[in-house]
């Protein structure tokens, strides 16, 4: 035989080799346009992630917790939002595909670079450098990607994010160490880059609004996603294992609701008459995970109305993503800083406004648009997907509450610490490293301030359950300067009473409490008081009035409702309850409202200990965080560690029951 005869040459035109049925199938399933989906979707991400770690490295390493001007702050964030307008006039000079190219590969270089431990400054501008990247990339989606796939894409992105973080229990891979993490992170960068490199031009481009849209998306998303640590409310109560397990498993559901929205919205009027109301943010003030049911529906159902293809000359979808994510910052930055400046108006506004902008662009796009031929997902697969999903989210959170853990003996140690949203001098999110510190001093109570239940602005952790889990404890939270922010106390003592009392502003913007709780120690009650004072000139004879009123034997709630009296265990009503205060008072031992404090039967165990410094927390020089004893109540040890996971210090004070004064 020869060998023409053997091995018979193959015709171009009617012999294709033969493929496996894998690839095949992958063929068949990844087209040009569910490759964009998939490429903008996964670029989200990867922006999200970077933005949840810019924006704290921006409070903790360039605003150091407030001392620097706001202004300068502003504009310093507003850089890395503005470098991207560049993107522009290269996009002439490049084309727009290699803008695409250029700001993926950086994003994921950034996003790997701080996965590696990149604490300090090199942090904030790596964030800052994926920031930036993330938006040119996005712009030359803007440019080049199919209309069809945008809203899915941009929906799908945001859904993954925000199911990602439920999963992980809301610290977000960034803060995870580990060769797995670093493993997975390198994985989804490489298929981000693989999917990007096939993303060609369309002359079918989406809308500038759906693209302008995304930034106030962006901001609502966020907002609405971490009211989670509100399945505690009402009350201060934790919540119980299986109502946080429902909420988490509730909002996975909507997010895929989102993304089915976005592939095929719904009936403009529907739009119009539902759904515009609730992603204009109206209901966010109600502090409750359940609007984040009914809005990311809504704002999957704008982001696919405002992606529906109109009439008219070529789209400017970059110009406007670019615009839009300036409101994006804008807003996030108005909303969070009525928290200390006086904006003249409710922070509720921002939300509202941003809700309305997209509901209108929205019903602007519906009216002049034509419908889109998208065909919707199946409901029985996008429920069964949603209900899988749902399901291992709520398994991956649900952990039972933990025991209660009486003292038999007349002593206790407590623990006082500002814990700045859990981040350290470092700017890293130190939540773990706190609860393993404090488990080696074996308190018995552990109170904080500065407790963040999911502020987008801080990255959307919920410190308290993270530190809380860590401790093996149960925990009460006090609701302070909104219903995500203020301080808490951890035990495993019995807790007999507790209630959160808010405090007079005194013309200060931020809102403060102070908690009153009973606990049980060795059979008997102690109260303690704490709190975060904000204006310590007029919250301290508040504060002091609840002190004295729980050492008469008041109950938690109708503490400092007496008004103003003799000092207890002074000439006035006999001491019939031992009482401590402590926290964050923002006072030293010399300050007038020491001696409100001291005049209400409290005194400063420290001032005969060394009388250490807690704040600054890199060079401390004053002692603002205290831990005041009242009567029947004495020290046994007090120290001050140097640890650096706060810009403050912690108060750890050995506490011994002794004998209360006799009546007369």
């Amino acid at each position: 035989m020869s060998p023409a005869e053997e091995c018979p040459m193959r015709d171009p035109d009617t012999d294709v080799p033969e493929r496996s049925p894998l690839a095949s199938y992958l063929s068949a399933a990844l087209t040009p346009r569910r490759a964009a989906a998939l490429t903008i979707a996964l670029g989200v991400v990867l922006f999200t992630d970077v933005l949840k770690v810019f924006l704290p490295s921006l409070i903790t390493l360039f605003g150091q917790a407030g001392s620097t001007p706001p202004e300068r702050m502003g504009l310093f964030a507003a850089l890395w939002f503005a470098i991207p307008f560049a993107a522009i006039p290269v996009a002439r000079l490049t084309g727009p595909r290699a803008v695409l190219l250029g700001g993926a590969a950086v994003l994921c270089a950034s996003r790997l670079a701080l996965q590696e431990p990149a604490a300090g400054p090199p942090q904030l501008y790596l964030a800052g450098t994926g920031v930036t990247a993330a938006l040119v990339f996005l712009y030359g989606c803007a440019r080049i990607a199919p209309r069809r796939a945008v809203p899915a894409g941009l929906a799908g992105g945001l859904a993954a994010a925000g199911v990602v973080h439920l999963a992980l229990d809301q610290v977000d891979l960034v803060w995870r160490d580990g060769p797995l993490i670093y493993l997975v992170v390198v994985l989804v960068c490489v298929v981000f880059l693989v999917c990007a490199w096939h993303v060609t031009a369309s002359g079918d481009l989406a809308p500038a609004g759906v693209w302008g849209v995304l930034g106030p998306v962006v901001a609502i998303h966020g907002m609405l996603l971490t009211l989670l640590g509100l399945a505690d409310r009402p009350g201060t109560e934790q919540a119980g294992p299986w109502q946080v397990a429902v909420v988490a498993g509730a909002l996975v559901a909507a997010q895929f609701l989102l993304v089915s929205f976005a592939v095929r919205p719904p009936r403009p009027a529907w739009v119009m008459a539902v759904l515009l109301p609730v992603a204009a943010g109206a209901l966010l003030p109600l502090e409750s995970p359940l609007i984040a049911l009914l809005a990311a529906p809504a704002l999957g159902a704008c982001l696919g109305t405002a992606g529906l293809p109109r009439a008219g000359g070529p789209a400017r979808g970059g110009v406007a993503l670019l615009g839009g994510m300036l409101v994006f910052l804008v807003a996030v930055f108005l909303y969070y800083a009525a928290y200390d400046v006086d904006l003249g108006f409710p922070n509720a506004v921002v939300p509202a406004v941003l809700g309305a902008l997209v509901g209108l662009v929205a019903a602007r796009a519906a009216r002049r648009g034509s419908p889109g031929s998208a065909a919707r997902p199946r409901p029985y697969r996008l429920a069964v997907v949603a209900a899988v999903t749902a399901v291992t989210v709520a398994a991956l959170t649900w952990r039972p509450l933990p025991e209660v853990r009486p003292v038999a003996g007349p002593e206790f140690t407590l623990i006082a610490y500002n814990i700045r949203m859990g981040f350290g001098l470092s700017g890293t999110l130190d939540l773990d490293k706190i609860a393993d510190w404090a488990r080696g001093e074996r308190p018995d109570v552990v109170l904080l301030s500065e407790v963040d239940r999911g502020w987008l602005l801080n990255g959307g952790h919920d410190d308290l359950a993270r530190i809380a889990r860590g401790l093996g404890m149960r925990y009460h939270f006090a609701p302070a300067a909104d219903a995500l922010w203020g301080d808490a106390l951890l035990t495993g003592l019995p807790v007999r009473q507790i209630t959160s009392h808010p405090l007079g502003r005194h013309d200060y913007p931020t809102g403060a409490q102070a908690q009153a709780a009973v606990v049980e120690v060795g059979g008997q009650e102690v109260g303690i008081v704490n709190t975060h004072l904000q204006a310590p000139a007029g919250q301290a004879p508040e504060v002091a009035a609840i002190a004295r009123d729980l050492a008469r034997g008041a109950t938690t709630e109708a503490a400092g409702t007496g008004g103003a009296g003799p000092a207890a265990g002074g000439t006035g009503e006999p001491v019939t309850r031992r009482v401590l205060l402590a926290g964050d008072l923002n006072v030293t031992k010399d300050s007038p409202e020491m001696r409100v404090l001291e005049d209400a039967g409290l005194t400063d165990p420290l001032v005969g200990l060394g009388d250490p410094p807690t704040s600054p927390a890199d060079d401390p020089v004053e002692r603002i965080d205290h831990v005041l004893l009242g009567a029947g109540l004495t020290a046994v040890s007090a120290k001050v560690p140097r640890v650096p996971y706060s810009d403050h210090l912690p108060v750890v004070v050995r506490v011994r029951l002794s004998d209360l004064p006799q009546a007369g």
